[in-house]
């Protein structure tokens, strides 16, 4: 059957009426007013009321986007987490471990990290579905990566099977965390250098 040539073609579909519409700019006003609130009440007591009134929008436009201050931060924190990183292979123990490193304090110089991770640690001792949420955005992916290093470095003979991944982590990201996160200290090339040779050197004589 031949079409009409003459015959008035189906309009175009357009979206439903009302449909929601993000604005990018409304989301990254929102993402910025979390990070004054929590300087100025921590997570405890921010609220999406307050957040929302810094942001200069409704609450609506809040859970919108997100359904709880939790699911917020998290947010925030998977904008720097490692977790879609490939595992360092550099060809030796010490350059992944010294790669791992390089990472690991990129992100605890993020501005965010410094505002939210400790306060959050704190929250998660005392509720199990904040440190499930906070353990998943936050270790699971420097985990895989030490995972990966470890294997690797088995492969080639400079590690035992049974070389622990979060023995590996712990001695990475402890030092870094305390010197960055807690002092507040500038970490230098030379620091990572020596605390890569420390993390090996702690690995084989386990």
């Amino acid at each position: 059957m031949t079409t009409d040539p003459a015959a008035p073609s189906a309009p175009a579909r357009r979206a439903p009426a009302g449909a929601a519409v993000l604005r990018e700019d409304v989301t990254e006003a929102i993402r910025a007013a979390v990070l004054e609130e929590l300087a100025a009440v921590g997570f405890a007591r921010m609220s999406i009321e307050g957040i929302a009134r810094r942001a200069g929008v409704g609450k609506t436009a809040v859970y919108r986007r997100w359904k709880s201050k939790l699911h917020l931060v998290l947010d925030l924190i998977g904008a720097f987490a490692v977790d879609g990183l490939p595992v360092p292979a550099t060809g030796s123990l010490y350059g992944d471990v010294r790669a791992l490193l390089e990472v690991l304090s990129h992100v605890l110089r993020h501005p965010v990290a410094s505002a939210v991770i400790p306060d959050l640690l704190v929250e998660a001792a005392r509720n199990p579905e904040i440190a499930d949420a906070v353990r998943g955005a936050l270790l699971e992916g420097q985990l895989r990566m030490a995972q990966g290093i470890v294997s690797g470095a088995v492969e080639r003979g400079e590690l035992p099977a049974e070389t622990d991944p979060g023995r590996a982590l712990d001695l990475a990201i402890g030092p870094l965390y305390w010197r960055q996160v807690v002092v507040r200290d500038a970490i230098r090339p030379g620091d990572l250098d020596a605390l890569a040779h420390s993390v090996v050197a702690g690995l084989r004589s386990a």
